[in-house]
């Protein structure tokens, strides 16, 4: 009877340390770094980061997001900033890019053009600024661009236009950055 009793007190104890892993949407936090965007959860980790580790890592997508509200595929690199400065990995040592092609362009208008094009607001305006302003590079495809007929007048300060989504991604592998799949 002993036995089962501590048996039961060691998978009760079990369940009650290692049920944080399990995250609920409520436990998702934004921040530190890019606040209101990039939500993460506290999990307890196996592969121990080192921080005085670099990450230099570019995301590639041509998936377009929906008009009303941000691209979630833009959002991950926020997700990926922020989980990274949450646990300890300096803001400095977190170098990211964006490449965008196909319809996804159109995520990266100025706030005017995208006005012209959908009736309404980029809900991507605040994330896009986010992201520039901590050092993300984001590049459009221009062949993309070209087929689009997206000007490089037409896209959100800080967006550059590259010769092609290949192009960008070959020179920033040049550069170490590693791509990371959606």
């Amino acid at each position: 009877m002993k036995y089962i009793t501590l048996m039961t007190a060691l998978l009760i104890t079990e369940l009650l340390i290692s049920s944080h892993c399990f995250a609920n949407a409520d436990s998702f936090k934004d921040g530190p770094i890019i606040k209101g965007y990039g939500k993460h959860a506290t999990v307890k980790q196996d592969l121990i980061l080192n921080n005085d580790a670099v990450f230099k890592v570019v995301f590639d997508t041509s998936e377009q997001g929906s008009e009303d509200k941000e691209n979630g595929r833009i959002n991950s690199v926020a997700r990926f900033f922020n989980m990274h400065a949450a646990n300890g990995i300096l803001p400095a040592n977190i170098q990211l890019a964006l490449v965008i092609h196909g319809k996804a362009g159109f995520d990266l208008l100025n706030n005017e053009s995208y006005q012209r094009q959908y009736g309404k607001n980029n809900p991507n305006n605040e994330l896009l600024s986010l992201l520039i302003k901590n050092k993300v590079r984001i590049y459009l495809c221009g062949q993309s661009a070209a087929y689009y007929e997206i000007v490089n007048k037409n896209l959100h300060q800080g967006v550059q236009m590259a010769l092609s989504a290949m192009t960008a991604n070959a020179v920033l592998q040049q550069e170490g950055y590693s791509l990371n799949p959606f």
